[in-house]
């Protein structure tokens, strides 16, 4: 029977060696012995306070426990991984921040708040990027698309949960999710049509870490 330094060691070569992030419940299947989750989840928390110190460290994200490069380094490995995160417009960061916040929401909530109509290519890149699902439809008629977001949105972020975004505040500096009533009683505009095609001033969103 392994004693806690030796589970600790094989938990750290799977961790290092896996792709994805690995829950505990994929985690004790690694043992023949059983091994239960608090076990497990105090080991993890003794790796990472281990790591605390290196360039690498061991974090819990939605979808289970990582190691990652710290963010504080990625430039250094940019030298000599020049890739660069897709750039993605102030409509799709919008539109991100407003399903984020205000889950689950549709299509036309998100136009409310946003007063210009949202494109079917802004909902299809973020779907196609993994940040944004179909989680129901709403019970009125059309019974629009209720859109969330998916766990490999809060595992890009590093987040174990929704409840660890930042505060709505401390984005509203760069997006203005607060819509504007209008001056007098006359009837709103209807909203004008907004391409997809403005950069914004940074990458993305969420710049995902670099796993190991």
């Amino acid at each position: 029977m392994l004693n806690p330094s030796e589970v600790k060691v094989v938990l750290e070569a799977a961790l290092l060696a896996a792709q994805e992030p690995l829950p505990i419940s994929e985690l004790r299947k690694i043992f023949d012995e059983e091994i239960g989750a608090d076990t497990i989840r105090k080991l993890l928390e003794e790796l990472r306070e281990a790591w605390k110190d290196r360039g690498v460290e061991l974090v819990a994200t939605a979808s289970g426990w990582r190691f990652q490069t710290r963010a504080s380094y990625q430039k250094f490995l940019e030298r000599i991984h020049p890739d660069k995160a897709p750039r993605y417009s102030r409509a799709v960061l919008e539109t991100l921040a407003i399903v984020a916040y205000r889950q689950p929401v549709t299509r036309g909530d998100i136009e409310e708040v946003r007063g210009v109509t949202v494109s079917a290519e802004v909902i299809g890149r973020l779907e196609a990027r993994g940040w944004v699902e179909v989680i129901g439809h709403k019970e009125v008629p059309g019974r629009p698309a209720l859109y969330a977001t998916t766990k490999t949105f809060l595992d890009d972020l590093g987040l174990r949960s929704l409840q660890e975004l930042p505060p709505l505040e401390d984005i509203a500096q760069t997006f203005d999710l607060t819509p504007t009533p209008p001056p007098d009683p006359q009837p709103a505009p209807a909203p004008q049509s907004e391409p997809d095609s403005q950069p914004a001033p940074d990458e993305s969103a969420a710049a995902q870490p670099s796993a190991v």
